[in-house]
């Protein structure tokens, strides 16, 4: 398995690749990945000029460890398959299928980026895969996707065009999203894959912003798509474990390690009860902090 499955994303910024300007150094304000867009951001007529500033750019800018996605244009387009061959020639860490509604869509990719890193001397396996879901269809079928291939890091909801699907519009309190933001984490963990937040794009908005990333943290999300700077700080500060939680954990993992291995199955930890079940929670705090940098102990 592609070690970068599991990597941090608690950030995944959008940034046009027809303009060279934002994507020279986005790395400078730190967001754990960047979507590299080829579909809606660029012009019909600019699609080979933004191919070309995008090679370009993943050959020789160090974006100092931030993942590199790029989002191709769509599958019903004639784009896509040398959307494709640019990315993996390029050297792109991820893939993003836009408007995916089934598992086919993701094996139609995963078989175009197996010839191009073939074509092009990459290493087998190397590329990974995200699946946008942007209609009532894509909701549906989540988990085949979830499911589709070994390349496949996580999904993603987009809001904006999932909303037309269902023929409504975003009205800021969410009421029209959760269902299927509900939907995609639980076809998300089941398929054990990491699962994004829509973008946020009332910039003026900077409580709403936060009180809607607590809510999606609060769901299980792993990250958030974002559309500009200063919405990273947010995200990464709620997405970091507290030092309250992190000793918590730690407190739970050394008790349940200690007492499994003398038959204990229930105990106290700070005053709530504890049992087995809290292991695996309080181990990805663990994990999450130390992918954060904030962790300094010893597990």
């Amino acid at each position: 398995m592609n070690p970068n499955k599991k990597r941090l994303r608690r950030t995944m910024m959008f940034l046009n690749c027809q303009k060279p300007g934002l994507i020279k150094d986005p790395y400078i304000y730190k967001p754990d990945s960047i979507m590299l867009d080829l579909e809606d951001a660029v012009a019909e007529g600019e699609k080979d000029a933004a191919r070309y500033s995008l090679f370009h750019a993943l050959q020789e800018i160090d974006y100092h460890g931030v993942e590199r996605v790029v989002r191709i244009n769509g599958l019903d387009t004639a784009y896509w398959k040398e959307d494709i061959r640019v990315c993996v020639a390029g050297g792109a860490d991820s893939i993003r299928i836009p408007k995916c509604e089934s598992a086919k869509d993701i094996k139609m990719v995963e078989d175009a980026i197996a010839a191009a890193e073939k074509e092009f001397g990459r290493e087998e396996g190397s590329t990974l895969i995200m699946a946008a879901i942007e209609s009532a269809m894509g909701v549906m079928k989540a988990l085949e996707i979830c499911e589709a291939s070994d390349r496949l890091f996580g999904i993603a909801l987009s809001g904006g065009d999932y909303t037309k699907d269902l023929q409504t519009t975003i009205s800021g309190g969410g009421v029209e999203l959760a269902g299927a933001r509900q939907h995609l984490i639980i076809a998300a963990r089941a398929a054990k894959v990491q699962c994004f937040d829509t973008v946020f794009t009332n910039l003026d908005d900077m409580e709403g912003f936060r009180k809607e990333v607590e809510m999606i943290k609060m769901m299980g999300f792993d990250g958030k798509s974002i559309v500009n700077p200063r919405q990273i700080s947010v995200v990464h500060e709620i997405f970091t474990p507290t030092e309250k939680e992190i000793i918590f954990s730690e407190k739970v993992v050394k008790e349940i390690d200690e007492k499994k291995a003398q038959g204990i199955g229930v105990f106290t930890v700070d005053g709530k009860m504890i049992d087995i079940a809290f292991y695996d929670g309080a181990k990805r705090v663990i994990e999450l902090a130390k992918a954060s940098g904030v962790y300094k102990g010893d597990l």
